[in-house]
């Protein structure tokens, strides 16, 4: 039985999950330019609103994401998103069994890529905003999305989930044609931050 105005475990959890997602951006070092607005800007968004991790947020909310690379550092993979059509990492809305902003990556790159041991580095790589016009039943929403890296084990088997057309191991030599410039940027931070 719980008592009246008590928050229960659902809340607590959000509230957990709010609170690490404010430390994580906060704490982390993001590169100059660009990549610290970004983060300066969803760090206010978070101060601002208390339910600035769920879905329900509107007209922005945070999302989290995973690039998953392979052991040797020479191969990416990608998944051709359904709703987009386009290839990108691996990624979607923070759900309210989620305790923590990586361990909501990590839950996406496992979903989608159909590997369950990625071997994920807990401190953001990578942030983008960007509008989404395929969310829920809000016409067109921003996600705030705060992407982490992964190594794939060497013998991994991936599989195509239903949020996806094709999942695929793409060489960082010969990336897709019409891959985002903030894809090339993402890949190119994730590489160098397991080579460190």
């Amino acid at each position: 039985m719980s008592t009246p105005g008590a928050p229960s475990g659902t809340e607590l959890n959000s509230s957990d999950l709010h609170s690490d997602a404010l430390a994580c951006l906060q704490a982390w070092a993001s590169p100059a330019g660009r990549q610290t607005r970004l983060r300066d800007r969803f760090v206010a968004h978070l101060q601002e609103h208390p339910d600035g991790t769920a879905r329900g947020c509107v007209p922005d909310h945070l999302t989290a994401g995973v690039l998953v690379l392979s052991a040797d550092l020479d191969h990416v993979l990608l998944n051709l998103h359904r709703k987009a059509r386009r290839w990108f990492h691996f990624g979607g809305h923070i759900e309210p069994g989620d305790l923590t902003l990586s361990g909501a990556a990590l839950r996406e790159g496992r979903e989608e890529s159909g590997i369950d041991d990625l071997d994920l580095d807990p401190v953001p790589v990578h942030v983008d905003e960007h509008t989404v016009s395929f969310c829920g039943d809000n016409a067109s929403v921003q996600h705030l999305d705060v992407r982490f890296t992964a190594l794939a084990p060497t013998d991994a088997v991936h599989a195509v989930s239903e949020e996806s057309l094709d999942v695929r191991w793409w060489s960082l030599n010969a990336l897709p044609d019409d891959l985002e410039d903030e894809m090339h940027e993402m890949i190119a931070a994730a590489r160098s931050r397991w080579l460190t």
